[in-house]
């Protein structure tokens, strides 16, 4: 036993000396890899931490937006808060596409103004020129009453003065022209006299991921046009209700029973839309009369085409007629121009003459 050497206690002393240099080694090179900075001159501890604190406030800001959507009190109506939110978004969309307008557009839009403008300054100049001619029939109408004064003891001149009035009556019935809507029909499918779309009986709008509100940039709420832009007077590019595809509907509650005579479609010109055409807008279309209140029978009134080179717009006498007044009718756009995506409804009218209230 005495005589057995005894290397390996010193075997086992170097090797563990070296095996905890391996492992202090391994620790100083990670250490050194934690202190080491990268090309953004930030370590990996800092990148550690500042990642930590950067989820800890977006959390707290998730958590204080949750709080406050929880105490904040809502309109009970959704869909009077829906439709705020859209009037918004259209004012909001519409000031946008202003100032997205590509610079031809802004032109073509400066020429119609343009376009407009002289149109109405010849109009006064007109109306000028008449009241100088009614001048001139005045005072020839003086000179020939002093003329035959001097002559014959002075005649009457009633013939002179049946045509001035003629002329005054003329010149006044121009004016009132062009004062007053072109259409002259009483229109029953207008929403400010108490016409409204039902929802429930109308095509679903149109998804327009462009269609969206900013701020600061960022996109944050997606909207599109309510049905019931269609029964309003604003005309104006982009402001109609589109639908999916070329084919859709809308049922209508008229301001009024009446006992419908005509309708009345309008749309844009090719030379005032930002796109440069119409292809959008509705090409053939139907109408149909819906019998007790809104929920009978359809019956055809009539089925259209509309011309997209023709005045923006167009009014049609109806084809077959009702038995009993109506309060509800039916659009049904059938076809459009060429647009692959979706139709444009800028304002549909109903003429007729009126029944008893609903």
């Amino acid at each position: 036993m005495s005589g057995r050497p005894k290397p390996r206690r010193g075997a086992r002393f170097f090797r563990g000396h070296s095996e905890e240099a391996s492992v202090s080694g391994g620790l100083s090179d990670v250490l050194r890899g934690h202190r080491r900075p990268d090309f953004s001159g930030l370590t990996q501890s800092w990148k550690i931490v500042i990642s930590t604190v950067s989820m800890v406030t977006l959390l707290l800001i998730g958590l204080g937006n949750h709080m406050w959507l929880k105490e904040t009190e809502f309109p009970q109506k959704s869909s009077h808060f829906y439709a705020l939110i859209a009037e918004c978004g259209s004012r909001l969309y519409n000031y946008q596409a202003r100032l997205r307008m590509p610079k031809e557009h802004l032109e073509l839009l400066r020429k119609e103004s343009q376009t407009l403008e002289n149109n109405f300054r010849k109009i006064l100049l007109l109306i000028e020129q008449i009241d100088v001619l009614k001048a001139l029939l005045r005072d020839t109408r003086d000179g020939l009453h002093n003329y035959s004064g001097d002559t014959d003891g002075g005649e009457d001149q009633n013939p002179m003065g049946a045509i001035d009035e003629e002329m005054s009556n003329l010149v006044n019935s121009i004016l009132k022209k062009l004062r007053e809507d072109q259409v002259q029909m009483a229109d029953y499918a207008l929403k400010s006299a108490g016409a409204s779309v039902i929802e429930a009986g109308t095509s679903e709008s149109y998804k327009n991921n462009k269609a969206k509100l900013y701020w600061h940039g960022i996109g944050f709420l997606t909207y599109e046009m309510p049905p019931d832009v269609i029964l309003q007077p604003d005309v104006h590019p982009g402001k109609c209700w589109a639908f999916p595809g070329s084919q859709g509907h809308a049922l209508i509650q008229l301001a009024r029973k009446i006992t419908p005579t005509a309708v009345t479609m309008e749309h844009i010109s090719q030379k005032v839309s930002p796109s440069g055409n119409i292809s959008s807008a509705p090409k053939e279309f139907s109408v149909y009369g819906i019998l007790k209140h809104c929920e009978g029978e359809e019956i055809l009134l009539g089925r259209f085409v509309y011309n997209k080179t023709g005045t923006t717009i167009q009014t049609f006498k109806l084809q077959h007629e009702v038995s009993e007044p109506l309060l509800c009718v039916k659009l049904k756009i059938l076809s459009n121009w060429g647009h692959p995506k979706y139709t444009c409804l800028y304002r549909f009218r109903v003429h007729g003459t009126p029944g008893e209230y609903p």
